[in-house]
C-alpha cells in the first residue's frame, strides 16, 4: 500500500495517532450509524479493502469488532450484512437501557463534580443551538447521545461505564434512525430537567426522570421504527413457485 493511500486514509477517517485497524472500525461504524450502510447491507471484505486503500486484515478485524457489538451479523455462506435494527432489536435495547441509564443518573448525583457538570451545561448548550436548524437532526442526535454517555461518565462507576459502552453506538445508531427536527425542543426539555436533579444531587428524582425519559423514548422510537419495518416489507409478489 503506497504512503499516498495510506495518508488519504488517515485524513478521511480517523486521527494519525489511530491505527489502522481503528481507523477502518471508526469508518464502518460511522456509516453503520448514519444510515450510510443500512440494515441488510452487505458488507463486502474485498471491496472494502480496496474502497479504503488498505490490506484486507485491518478490514477483517474491524468487522469481526462490529460483530460482536451487534451492528453485523455474518451468516454461514452469505457473508456479512448490517444487523437488523427494527422493533424487536429496539424493545431488547430499551429494556437494558432503562435501567442502566437510571443507575448512572442516580450515582451521577451522588458524585457529580463541577467538571462533570460544566461538560453537561455545555452539552446543553450546544443542543439547544443544533434544536435551532432544521438540517441538523443528525447532529442534533449525536449531542444528546453524547448527554447520555456524559453521565454515565460522571456515575464514577467504571463497571457500569464498561456495561454501557457497547451499548453508546447502538443508541447514536437509535437516534440518527429516529430522530426529527422537532424533536429538538422536547428532547432539550427532558435533558434540562435531568441535569437539574444531577446538579441538585437529588439522586431518587434523577433516577425517576431518567426512567421517564428513556421510557418516553423508547415509545416514539418503536413507532417510528414499526412503521418503517411495514414499509420496507415488499409486497406480496403472489404464488411461487417450487424450487
Amino acid at each position: 500500500m503506497s504512503s499516498s493511500r495510506t495518508a488519504g486514509l488517515t485524513a478521511t477517517i480517523g486521527a494519525a495517532h489511530q491505527s489502522l485497524r481503528d481507523q477502518v472500525y471508526v469508518e464502518l461504524r460511522e456509516r453503520i450509524i448514519d444510515g450510510r450502510y443500512p440494515s441488510g447491507h452487505r458488507v463486502v471484505e474485498r471491496e472494502l479493502a480496496d474502497e479504503l486503500g488498505v490490506s484486507r486484515i485491518p478490514v477483517r478485524e474491524a468487522i469481526q469488532r462490529l460483530e460482536t457489538e451487534g451492528f453485523i451479523a455474518a451468516q454461514a455462506r452469505k457473508g456479512a450484512f448490517v444487523a437488523p435494527l427494527g422493533p424487536a432489536e429496539a424493545a431488547d435495547f430499551f429494556d437494558i437501557r432503562e435501567h442502566l441509564e437510571a443507575l448512572a443518573a442516580s450515582l451521577a448525583a451522588r458524585r457529580a463534580d463541577r467538571d462533570g457538570l460544566r461538560t453537561l451545561e455545555r452539552l446543553l448548550d450546544r443542543a439547544r443551538r443544533v434544536a435551532g436548524s432544521s438540517r441538523r437532526t443528525r447532529e442534533l442526535g449525536s449531542v444528546h447521545a453524547d448527554f447520555h454517555q456524559q453521565i454515565v461518565v460522571m456515575s464514577g462507576n467504571p463497571l457500569l461505564q464498561g456495561l454501557m459502552a457497547p451499548l453508546d453506538g447502538r443508541l447514536r445508531r437509535l437516534f440518527s434512525l429516529t430522530s426529527e427536527p422537532g424533536d429538538g425542543p422536547v428532547m432539550c426539555g427532558e435533558h434540562e430537567l435531568l441535569y437539574e436533579a444531577i446538579r441538585s444531587g437529588d439522586a431518587d428524582e434523577a433516577e425517576r426522570i431518567a426512567r421517564r425519559h428513556v421510557a418516553g423514548t423508547r415509545e416514539t422510537a418503536m413507532q417510528m421504527l414499526a412503521a418503517a419495518t411495514a414499509t420496507d416489507e415488499p409486497t406480496d409478489p403472489g404464488p411461487r413457485r417450487r424450487p
